[in-house]
C-alpha cells in the first residue's frame, strides 16, 4: 500500500514537472515568435531589424547522440514506477560523458535542473519546433544562446529520474510530444 500510494505521488510530481515545462516552452516560444513578428514589421518598415533565432532548415534533425534506442517514444511500463505511462521522447544509451550535439540550429530556452528530466536543455527552432534532451551530466548551454546544428550543448548522463546512462530526447511541435523518430535522419 506504502508503495502504491508512493507511486501515485511520484506520478503526480511528474505530471506537475510536465505541465509546468510545457508552459514554460509555450511561454518562451510565444515570446520568440513575437520578436520575429516584430523583426518582420520593422523589416516592412524599412527599419533594421533585431537579430531573429535560428530555424530549422529541412525540417529533419540530426542524432544528437549515437546509440541503441533503449525506450521507443509511447506507452510503456515506467522502468522506476511500475506504472503503465507515456514515454514522450526516446532514450538513446551511450556512455556517462558522451557529447550531445545540438539536433538543429535554434535558440535555448531552459537549461537546468528539471526534475524527474535531471539535467534539462530545450532549444527553439522556430514554427512551434522544439527539442529537449534529458538526463545530462553536464550542460554546456545556457538560456538565450544561438546554437548551431551539430554544437555540443551537454554530455550524456543519468541525472533524474533514470536506470543507467542515456539521454532522453524529445521532439514538440506546438508543445506537444511527437516521435522523435519521425523527425531524425
Amino acid at each position: 500500500r506504502q508503495v502504491a500510494a508512493e507511486v501515485a505521488q511520484l506520478e503526480e510530481l511528474s505530471a506537475q514537472e510536465e505541465a509546468n515545462l510545457e508552459s514554460l516552452i509555450a511561454q518562451r516560444q510565444a515570446e520568440l515568435e513575437a520578436e520575429r513578428a516584430a523583426a518582420e514589421r520593422a523589416r516592412r518598415a524599412g527599419q533594421p531589424a533585431p537579430p531573429a533565432p535560428a530555424t530549422a532548415g529541412s525540417g529533419y534533425f540530426q542524432w544528437p547522440v549515437r546509440g541503441p534506442i533503449t525506450s521507443p517514444f509511447g506507452w510503456r511500463i515506467h522502468p522506476i514506477s511500475g506504472a503503465r505511462s507515456f514515454h514522450q521522447g526516446i532514450d538513446i544509451a551511450a556512455d556517462t560523458g558522451t557529447p550531445i550535439a545540438a539536433a538543429e540550429s535554434g535558440r535555448v530556452i531552459y537549461a537546468g535542473w528539471y526534475g524527474g528530466y535531471g539535467n534539462y536543455i530545450s532549444i527553439d527552432h522556430g514554427g512551434g519546433v522544439s527539442t529537449g534532451y534529458g538526463h545530462c551530466s553536464a550542460i554546456y548551454v545556457s538560456v538565450g544562446q544561438d546554437v548551431s546544428r551539430g554544437q555540443a550543448i551537454g554530455a550524456v548522463g543519468t541525472t533524474g529520474y533514470s536506470t543507467g546512462p542515456h539521454l532522453h530526447f524529445e521532439v514538440r511541435i506546438n508543445g506537444k510530444p511527437v516521435d522523435p523518430l519521425t523527425r531524425l535522419r
